[in-house]
């Protein structure tokens, strides 16, 4: 009995203990010491290394997107709409969902990783017992940077999406450069790609919370690492998937 009652109980005080967890991060976000050098290293990490990444995953996603879409147009004799159903695609769902999960593999693992790696070898340890705050010190830079570029990231993923579409369009299915553009300016307005960001934005809290945590919370060595390291990917991509369909509900429910 008190097996079953731990079993229902315990996702309720992991909740419970994650939502303190973010309030007091979001509480210390701009607490003294401000640690810009920090944040800038992230920035640094997060964006320009995995712009490249970026660049070219958006620009194949589109390309294969124009590809699927094409055939099924060319059957309608609408090719002359790729742009527009391209472009709608990757700024309210494609953009934010794919970005968001390349981020969650690539970012958020690294961060879970180097987290864990300092608990496990007493790093944090040192750090609580000189007076440093190890969730302002570590988690919180993460957080502001995550914030700051992840959308960004998002932004460049939607325009070489769009482009990928564009070539696929203008060389396989002789669709005119200006009609494209006509249709993706007709169909895509700034609200939709607002849409996308806001999402990513929420993803970016996502992944950089939920990662770090499972990186201060690891233990047990070498396997602990790589125990923390896949479980926080794994609820990271739950998460994205779960909280993308709600704000697609609000969206479309409540704000349109």
């Amino acid at each position: 009995m008190e097996t079953i009652l731990r079993s229902l109980f315990s996702p309720v005080e992991n909740l419970g203990s994650f939502l303190f967890y973010l309030r007091y991060i979001f509480t210390h976000l701009w607490k003294r010491p401000f640690r810009h050098k920090l944040v800038l290293q992230q920035i640094e990490f997060i964006g320009n290394q995995s712009v490249m990444i970026i660049i070219l995953t958006g620009f194949f996603t589109g390309a294969v997107f124009g590809l699927q879409i094409g055939g099924v147009f060319t059957i309608f004799q609408a090719e002359s709409m790729m742009g527009g159903a391209t472009g709608l695609a990757l700024a309210m769902e494609l953009g934010p969902l794919v970005t968001g999960f390349l981020l969650a593999g690539r970012v958020g693992s690294a961060m879970t990783a180097e987290i864990a790696t300092m608990v496990v070898g007493e790093q944090v340890d040192a750090l609580e017992s000189m007076g440093v705050d190890p969730v302002h010190y570590l988690i919180v830079p993460r957080v502001i940077a995550s914030i700051i570029v992840m959308p960004l990231l998002c932004g460049i993923f939607m325009i070489m999406g769009t482009y990928g579409a564009f070539i696929i369009g203008v060389v396989l299915f002789d669709v005119d450069q200006g009609i494209f553009f006509e249709k993706l300016l007709f169909l895509v307005h700034p609200p939709d790609v607002m849409t996308g960001l806001r999402k990513m934005l929420v993803f970016s809290v996502i992944i950089s919370t939920v990662c770090c945590r499972h990186g201060l919370h690891a233990g047990g060595g070498a396997k602990g690492v790589g125990d923390s390291t896949t479980n926080a990917v794994v609820k990271s991509l739950l998460a994205i998937l779960a909280f993308d369909f709600i704000i697609s509900f609000i969206e479309v429910r409540w704000l349109r």
